[in-house]
């Protein structure tokens, strides 16, 4: 496997990377690794919606971001959303994740974002490979 190396350029998280989303405090909860995200105008995909592929985003960079806390390296090798309603753009919500299983070289992930009632917006479960 490839080195990864970290330029601080990740679209996700990079401080650098002037157009990327720049997640933030990133904090651990009990079992679960947390993030807080408010989408603005410009990750629209319909007016009013927040694409879809940034949503994704969120939900893979929590579960990245939990590895990486913990001291390891990976890389997403699989990733199943599922979107279960609309996130509006302008309303906060809170990605988290939180670890399934590992075995080898391969790490099992789930997220969940939600609004701050507590709606869920949408989930995902995925395979990470350790490098």
């Amino acid at each position: 496997m490839w080195p990864v190396k970290d330029d601080r350029w990740c679209f996700a998280c990079g401080p650098e990377n002037p157009h990327g989303l720049r997640l933030h405090d990133f904090r651990q909860e009990g079992e679960e690794y947390v993030v807080t995200f408010v989408p603005q105008r410009h990750h629209q995909g319909w007016q009013g919606i927040t694409h879809g592929g940034i949503v994704a985003t969120l939900l893979d960079e929590v579960m990245t971001r939990m590895i990486y806390a913990q001291g390891r390296e990976a890389v997403t090798a699989e990733i199943c959303v599922r979107y279960h309603r609309a996130l509006p753009t302008g309303e906060p919500v809170e990605a988290r994740a939180r670890e399934i299983e590992t075995r080898g070289r391969l790490v099992r992930t789930r997220s969940e974002l939600s609004d701050r009632q507590g709606t869920l917006i949408a989930s995902a479960e995925a395979k990470f490979l350790l490098v």
